[in-house]
């Protein structure tokens, strides 16, 4: 198969092109960094280097593609954060339909069946939308749970203020997934027959807010690392402090009341998936080699 994957060398792009071209497929990889070509095409597949805002870059880099893997890159310069992640999807219908594209597999977000007040996942839920209008084209929607490796981004928390926390409790559920796991997901839908429009969820490990900690504060040797639950507003000046654009604060806030409400999650648990293999404990490792090199820096 000849297939096309956006997402330059990110997390889950680069372990889906490695399984796909080991399969034996033809892959080319959409990058907006010329800098990139040298290690896209080291992977063995070719480089596409154009903006995801040229619609016809993206139709002629589609054109003859037996699939397309679509993902929006974040944005965190966008001024409408929404209306950025709708637009990209705008663009790929555009020339999925230009390019007479026949089968997509989209990255989504858990939540996006919810038409507002999750923050950027509403962007993704207007892509999904925008998808399912494609006629004759089979839309596979991924829905991940929440990446483990964001996570990294509260090693500065526990450095300086000895915490892990956000605008929930320690007793709110959490659905936690790894990328290679989305990845290899996503390889096999894009390796088998579907039709129509259709959803799957992809989640590695279903745990408490209060468990996480628990675990990786073993991990770093901190086994009393202890969650608090922040307020909205302390939540948003907490990001605010730490160098966010406002409007990206403000948009992870409302996720984390959407978190709090247990409203992210209600289709994910009414459409439980069979969870994948990366369990918590095996990201604690990571985490702690992440912890113990910020310590050096």
């Amino acid at each position: 198969m000849k297939i096309t994957i956006t997402g330059s060398l990110g997390n889950i792009s680069k372990p889906l092109a490695q399984q796909l071209i080991s399969n034996g497929h033809q892959v080319t990889i959409i990058s907006s960094n010329a800098d990139k070509t040298n290690a896209i095409e080291q992977l063995g597949a070719k480089a596409a280097i154009g903006s995801i805002n040229d619609t016809d870059f993206l139709t002629r880099t589609f054109k003859g593609s037996d699939a397309v893997y679509t993902m929006v890159p974040p944005s965190f310069s966008a001024a409408d954060y929404r209306g950025y992640i709708k637009s990209i999807g705008e663009n790929y219908a555009k020339a999925i339909v230009a390019a007479d594209v026949k089968k997509v597999v989209n990255l989504s977000s858990i939540g996006a069946h919810l038409n507002g007040g999750t923050g950027p996942i509403a962007g993704l839920h207007d892509v999904e939308q925008i998808f399912n209008t494609l006629d004759g084209v089979a839309i596979k929607h991924l829905r991940p749970a929440y990446f483990y490796i964001n996570l990294f981004s509260n090693i500065d928390m526990i450095k300086h203020a000895g915490i892990l926390g956000s605008n929930y409790g320690p007793q709110i559920q959490q659905v936690l997934v790894h990328p290679n796991d989305i990845a290899a997901a996503a390889a096999e839908e894009i390796q088998q027959n579907f039709n129509g429009k259709s959803i799957r969820y992809i989640a590695s490990d279903e745990r408490k807010a209060g468990e996480i900690t628990a675990v990786l504060g073993k991990a770093i040797g901190k086994p009393e690392l202890p969650w608090v639950e922040f307020s909205d507003e302390q939540a948003y000046e907490g990001m605010i402090q730490a160098g966010l654009p406002a409007e990206i604060a403000k948009n992870f806030t409302e996720m984390g009341v959407a978190t709090r409400s247990g409203k992210l999650y209600e289709d994910y648990f009414l459409n439980q998936p069979v969870l994948s293999k990366t369990k918590l404990e095996d990201f604690a490792g990571d985490f702690a080699l992440a912890y113990q090199a910020s310590q050096h820096q």
